[in-house]
C-alpha cells in the first residue's frame, strides 16, 4: 500500500513539474533563449560527467595503489582487474537507507552535501585544459577560486551542528579550523603566483610560464602549497577532523547513503581539483613538453594525486 502511494506522489510530482517547466519555457523564453539554455546544459554536463567518473576510478585508483604499496591486489573482482568495482561501490550508496537523527536540525543536515557537492563542481569551469577548452574565460579567475573555495567550510559546519551529537561537531570544529588556517597561507601563495605573473587570471599565469615554468623560481612556495593543499582535504598527516579513535569518523558520522556520497564525492574531486591547480600554477598547465597537449598535461596531473595517495603511507 505505502509502495503505491510512493509512486502516485512521484507520478503526481512529474506531472506538476513538466507543466511548470512547460509554461515557463512557454511565457519566459523565446526559441533562440531555449536554445542557447539548451546549449548550456549540454555543455556543462560535458564538465560534470567527466568529472564524476574521474572521481568513481579515482578511488579505484587509490585502492589499487595502496593495495601493492601493502603487497595485496586491492579490488578485483568486480569486473575484469576490478574497473567495475566504482559502480558497485556507487550502487550500494544509491540502494542503502538514507538515516536522519531524530533530533537534528533536518534541513540543514540534508543540504550540508549538497552544497558540499556542488561548491566543488563550481570550482571546474574556470579550468583550462587547453587554449580553447574552458567553459568560461574570466580574468579574475583566481578571485573566483578564492572565493568558492573559501564557501565549502560552511557544508562542514552546517552538517556538524545540525547532526545534534558532539563527535561530528567536535570532528566540524576540527577541520572548519584546519581548514581556515591553511587556507590563509594556500590565499596567499597564489596571490604571490598571481602578482609575479602580473595577472589574476589562471591563463595568465599558465602563459607566465612559456620560458620558465613557476617550479623552479619558486620552490619553496612550491613545497608550502603540498603542504596546504594535504591540509585543506584533510589527507594524511592532516587527518586529524577524522580521528578514527576519538570522533569515529568526523563531521560524517551521522550520514549514510547518497548524503554520505555527497561528501565523498566531494572530497575526491576536491583532491583531482587541488592536482589540476598545483600543475596550472606551478608547472605550466597543458603548455609544456608538447604544446597545448592534454594527454602530457594528465600525466602531471596523475603524478600530483600518486602525491597525494602517497602521502597515506
Amino acid at each position: 500500500m505505502y509502495i503505491y502511494k510512493l509512486l502516485n506522489l512521484v507520478l503526481l510530482f512529474k506531472i506538476i513539474s513538466f507543466g511548470i517547466i512547460s509554461t515557463f519555457f512557454i511565457f519566459f523564453f523565446n526559441f533562440s533563449t531555449i536554445i542557447f539554455f539548451l546549449f548550456s546544459i549540454i555543455k556543462s554536463l560535458g564538465i560534470i560527467l567527466p568529472l564524476l567518473i574521474g572521481i568513481a576510478f579515482s578511488t579505484l585508483l587509490e585502492r589499487k595503489i595502496i593495495g601493492y604499496m601493502q603487497r595485496r591486489k586491492g579490488p578485483n573482482n568486480v569486473g575484469f582487474l576490478g574497473l567495475l568495482q566504482p559502480i558497485a561501490d556507487g550502487i550500494k550508496l544509491f540502494l542503502k537507507e538514507s538515516l536522519i537523527p531524530s533530533f537534528s536540525n533536518q534541513f540543514l543536515f540534508i543540504i550540508s552535501p549538497i552544497i558540499s557537492f556542488f561548491l566543488a563542481l563550481l570550482l571546474w569551469p574556470v579550468i583550462p585544459f587547453s587554449i580553447y577548452n574552458s567553459f568560461f574565460y574570466h580574468e579574475y579567475s583566481l578571485l573566483y577560486i578564492l572565493m568558492i573555495s573559501s564557501l565549502s567550510v560552511y557544508a562542514i559546519i552546517y552538517s556538524g551542528w545540525s547532526s545534534n551529537s558532539k563527535y561530528p561537531f567536535l570532528g566540524a570544529m576540527r577541520s572548519a579550523a584546519q581548514m581556515i588556517s591553511y587556507e590563509l597561507g594556500l590565499s596567499m601563495i597564489i596571490l604571490i603566483l598571481a602578482f609575479s605573473s602580473n595577472s589574476l587570471s589562471i591563463n595568465g599565469i599558465i602563459y607566465s610560464q612559456q620560458s620558465l615554468i613557476n617550479f623552479w623560481p619558486h620552490l619553496p612556495l612550491f613545497i608550502l602549497f603540498l603542504i596546504s593543499i594535504l591540509a585543506e582535504t584533510n589527507r594524511h598527516p592532516f587527518d586529524l577532523p577524522e580521528a578514527e579513535a576519538e570522533l569515529v569518523s568526523g563531521y560524517n558520522v551521522e550520514y549514510s547513503s547518497m548524503t554520505f556520497a555527497l561528501f565523498f564525492l566531494a572530497e575526491y574531486g576536491n583532491i583531482l581539483y587541488m592536482s589540476v591547480l598545483t600543475i596550472l600554477l606551478f608547472f605550466g598547465g597543458y603548455i609544456n613538453f608538447l604544446q597545448n597537449s592534454i594527454f602530457f598535461f594528465s600525466i602531471k596531473i596523475a603524478l600530483v594525486f600518486f602525491f597525494f595517495l602517497y602521502g597515506l603511507e
